[in-house]
């Protein structure tokens, strides 16, 4: 069935409780590729349960995450031809390693783009420590929804992207991806077909199986995180792109980043940019961790 603009903002999506453990913080940063330098000590502060270890902040955007919700039926969005569009990550606090937390997501907003031209769907998520209360991160997505155009919904607001530099990149950093690297990022809880599932896959219009996008993200944050943040994860402040083509696992990611904190990635094999008009905040070295 088809959604209307009310009923899909009235759409429930359930409350996610998680309990998180040193392993699922492991596994999350061996799934956006930490640990393939086993020389690099920095990285291993993230995989090596034998340290005191670091969790990625870009892992906020799966932790509590409520599963694939918009293939429930009772949403009407075409979920087959659903594609990430952007994602912002806002770091309240560092991420803890271990305990309980709690992930609330809401639809915040809609806009319909006409007949066979799509739509864009707007939510958010709020991912607390479950004890306190305290708010550790705020995701925020822009879904394109191009099988769901029409629907008599407003036609904006739509914000402006980031506009990048007109100067080249102050720093260029390769990230190679796994031939099997969307079967293991699965395993933090989007397990979405489209990224095992050759016919899934070939119903949405690609040759094969993508990575998710917000694995392409964990991949490009790895770089900021290594390149504006010297590994250092309590100054991560804030993340926001846009994703311009799919990334098949295999692939290198090309990361190119400006001191301002700008950014895109490119796959050099098929010379496609994938992620386009990012932006990055990181804490000065000196301002420490605490918010």
């Amino acid at each position: 069935m088809a959604f209307t603009y009310d009923s899909l903002m009235g759409h429930r999506i359930p409350e996610v409780r998680q309990r998180l453990t040193a392993r699922d913080s492991v596994l999350y940063a061996l799934s956006v590729g930490f640990g393939q330098d086993p020389l690099d000590t920095s990285q291993l502060d993230f995989v090596d349960g034998h340290r005191t270890l670091k969790a990625v902040p870009t892992m906020s955007v799966v932790l509590a995450h409520p599963g694939f919700w918009m293939a429930d039926p009772a949403t009407g969005i075409d979920a087959v031809r659903v594609v990430h569009g952007e994602q912002r990550i806002a770091m309240h606090r560092p991420l803890p390693i271990e305990g309980e937390v709690i992930g609330t997501t809401r639809i915040t907003g809609l806009v319909d783009k006409g007949e066979g031209r799509g739509a864009l769907m707007y939510s958010e998520k709020e991912v607390r420590d479950a004890g306190s209360g305290t708010l550790l991160a705020t995701t925020r997505s822009t879904t394109f929804l191009r099988g769901d155009g029409g629907f008599g919904g407003p036609s904006g607001p739509v914000a402006e992207p980031h506009a990048l530099p007109g100067t080249p990149p102050d720093s260029v950093v390769e990230m190679p991806t796994r031939p099997e690297q969307a079967l293991y990022y699965r395993l933090n809880g989007d397990d979405n077909p489209l990224h095992a599932d050759p016919d899934v896959a070939a119903r949405a219009g690609f040759p094969r199986p993508i990575l998710h996008g917000l694995c392409t993200l964990g991949i490009v944050g790895h770089a900021l995180l290594r390149t504006l943040g010297d590994y250092e994860s309590g100054r991560f402040r804030e993340l926001a792109m846009r994703f311009s083509a799919p990334v098949y696992p295999g692939e290198t990611v090309r990361v190119e980043i400006w001191r301002d904190g700008s950014f895109r990635a490119l796959v050099p094999e098929r010379d496609v940019v994938v992620i386009n008009n990012g932006r990055a905040v990181f804490a000065a070295p000196e301002e420490g961790v605490a918010r």
